[in-house]
């Protein structure tokens, strides 16, 4: 393959077999972080997955007896009720113990199983032996205590009386007699039969399935048909296509014909990535330059046509997502330990949350809902749930997950799939964190997944470690399959179909005020109840709501600046001493006809400003109108409140209504 040439010797492997890092000097060839292990291949990897038990070096040099030695293997977490410990670690299924198939990586699952003497074709006898059940009443002896040769129960039929008092259906058998259903139903006791519910088998449909007595049937959700051979849901109108990235391209692979093509090439570092299906716009996070771009994804190959949105106050952002109802852009800052939102044209922006993150990375949105769900693989790793506008915070999962890298969100059947790099899984629980499930549990094709999406019944993913995309049926974790391979370090992945995106009614723009009436940002509110807000109207950075709700006014003991590109500015106070040192009237008024002529100030109703961070220092760039008006003296601080939750229609908000104000709340749940 070829690469551009400044990707050589910058530390990166980008061809994949490390020929454009060869006959580098040490002066130019990066090194890894403090918080980084360098494997002896130059890999860098995270400090903590050194011996850990598991080899994420290419060349397992992390996991070397030199360094380990006296390092204890990592305790793998006990597995919940459901499921079966494997003695290599990992969960499985309870369902899958003994099931003739090996599903552990140490073939545990298929061990210590006990002989069956089960159906319709064998019999137990008394001392347990198991035999043919042709060969019962046959006058030979087969089993060693005769009990195949009962002299007063062969050749007797007990359903002759009463049906053997079987509700439906009574099979005599060469030794007694057994009592049967039709189809759909199922034996309560032993004599009577009950319908049975089809439906609480998650596998048994698709999407929608609907019992009745003595059967069920399946359906399908709007904009999908059944398909009539697998009698699955498929979906209709356009076709889908893959889109993903491998650190210098963002490429498309179509579902239906298998096209492989390439949407934007010569990117540097291109990790997270999302589409609006309804712009045909992409949006993808760059680590190396540190922004954040968008493009037309027909025009993304020309570099003048990709836009950069953001490009200030960004560390590490990892994770993207697309609020494709409210045009909004939501990320991840591992390196800020932050999550920030921005309109979908990067002028207005605010962190949302800076506190009790650790290591943020993927992150995905239920815009019709109101909430955002995000992977955090820290110390603690956990998956959280919040909602757009920053509030109602909550953990959905925290137990038995080590390295939540990707997550998706499943809207129909409302369900978060996350994969778990660490501990080779692709689990699913519902969106309030219940009903906890395992799809996958696989070394060999889960050996360091790294982002997640899914599209009709199926499930597909990356793996840094084979470089390869796999997908997985979505109802039963069977049937897995390459997508593609040798792809050289695949990242994000996401499906562009418009099903993936339901329209739904912009909140903020359903009334007869734009954007709610709202002076910077109208983010949608989380619908918990029936009388939660639509939206919340949301300030800059040291500024919050004023009387009205909508407008900002500046936080108690400082000013703020309002632009088009989110800024707070902090300007030194101007201490007017200045007129004691003047010597007489006519210098007075020398200095005050020059400042006259000179001066050009901001009006405080409406100043423009721009701020960038870099590093510790702070460098202010202030854009003048041609009014008079008034520079403010400085204010520092972190992100400051209250936010406030607007209805739906205009107005003076009435006390008594449902209002979001104060620090956005953090609750737990198990």
């Amino acid at each position: 393959m070829c690469v551009a040439p400044g990707f050589i010797c910058d530390g990166d492997d980008d061809c994949g077999d490390n020929s454009d890092e060869e006959k580098c000097t040490s002066e130019t060839t990066s090194t890894c972080s403090p918080q980084e292990f360098r494997c002896n291949n130059s890999e860098c990897i995270p400090a903590l997955w050194s011996c850990d038990g598991d080899p994420d070096c290419r060349d397992k040099s992390d996991e070397s007896p030199e360094r380990c030695h006296s390092k204890n293997e990592r305790q793998k977490p006990d597995c919940p009720a459901g499921e079966f410990q494997c003695g290599s670690g990992e969960c499985v299924h309870l369902n899958w113990k003994c099931d003739g198939d090996a599903d552990c990586k140490d073939k545990s699952d298929e061990t210590n199983c006990p002989t069956k003497c089960e159906g319709p074709l064998k019999f137990m006898c008394n001392n347990g032996e198991c035999i043919d059940r042709k060969r019962v009443c046959d006058n030979i002896k087969d089993c060693n205590d005769w009990s195949d040769e009962p002299m007063k129960q062969c050749d007797l039929n007990e359903c002759a009386d009463n049906n053997g008092g079987c509700s439906h259906i009574c099979r005599d058998r060469p030794i007694g007699y057994e009592c049967d259903c039709p189809a759909g139903y199922m034996l309560l006791d032993q004599r009577t039969c009950g319908d049975i519910d089809e439906c609480e088998d998650q596998n048994a449909c698709s999407q929608i399935c609907i019992n009745y007595k003595g059967g069920y049937k399946c359906d399908c959700y709007q904009g999908y048909e059944m398909d009539p051979v697998s009698n699955t849901c498929k979906a209709v109108g356009q076709s889908p296509y893959l889109m993903f990235t491998n650190r210098h391209e963002i490429r498309r692979i179509d579902l239906l014909k298998r096209d492989y093509t390439q949407v934007a090439p010569t990117l540097k570092n291109a990790v997270a990535l999302d589409v609006d299906v309804n712009t045909n716009k992409m949006y993808w996070c760059d680590l190396f330059y540190r922004k954040i771009f968008s493009a037309y994804i027909n025009k993304a190959s020309n570099s003048s046509e990709q836009i950069t949105l953001i490009d200030s106050a960004l560390h590490s952002p990892e994770g993207i997502a697309v609020d494709w109802v409210h045009n909004n852009i939501y990320w991840t800052d591992s390196g800020h330990k932050t999550i920030s939102v921005a309109t979908a044209d990067g002028k207005k922006r605010k962190v949302l949350f800076d506190s009790e993150l650790s290591e943020p990375r993927a992150i995905a949105l239920d815009p019709r809902q109101g909430f955002m769900y995000w992977s955090d693989w820290g110390i603690q790793a956990k998956i959280e749930k919040a909602g757009l506008n920053g509030v109602d915070r909550q953990v959905l999962v925290s137990e038995r997950i080590e390295w939540p890298n990707g997550i998706t969100l499943d809207l129909s059947s409302r369900r978060l799939y996350w994969v778990d790099s660490k501990l080779h899984l692709i689990s699913s629980v519902d969106l309030n964190g219940d009903n906890r499930r395992i799809l996958l549990s696989s070394a060999e094709h889960l050996g360091h997944p790294f982002a997640v999406t899914l599209f009709e019944d199926r499930v597909y993913w990356t793996d840094l470690e084979d470089e390869a995309i796999y997908s997985v049926n979505r109802l039963t974790g069977h049937d897995i399959s390459m997508l593609a391979q040798h792809l050289n370090s695949p990242l994000d992945v996401v499906v562009f179909h418009e099903l993936r995106q339901p329209k739904a009614p912009d909140s903020c723009n359903m009334g007869s005020l734009p954007n709610g009436g709202c002076e910077y940002l109208c983010l949608r509110a989380p619908q918990i109840t029936e009388h939660s807000p639509k939206y919340t109207c949301i300030c800059p950075d040291n500024a919050e709501l004023g009387p009205d709700m909508r407008r900002c006014v500046a936080a108690a003991g400082g000013h703020f600046f309002l632009g088009n590109n989110i800024t707070v500015a902090v300007l030194g106070v101007v201490i007017p001493i200045v007129v004691l040192m003047l010597g007489c009237t006519g210098g007075y008024l020398v200095w005050r006809n020059w400042r006259r002529r000179n001066t050009k100030s901001m009006n405080f109703d409406n100043p423009v400003y721009r701020k960038t961070t870099e590093e510790d220092d702070d460098e202010i760039h202030i854009g003048h109108n041609e009014q008079i008006g008034h520079i403010y003296p400085a204010v520092s601080g972190s992100i400051q409140q209250p936010y406030l939750a607007l209805p739906l229609m205009g107005g003076i908000p009435d006390p008594a209504a449902h209002w979001y104000s104060g620090v956005p709340m953090l609750t737990s749940t198990k």
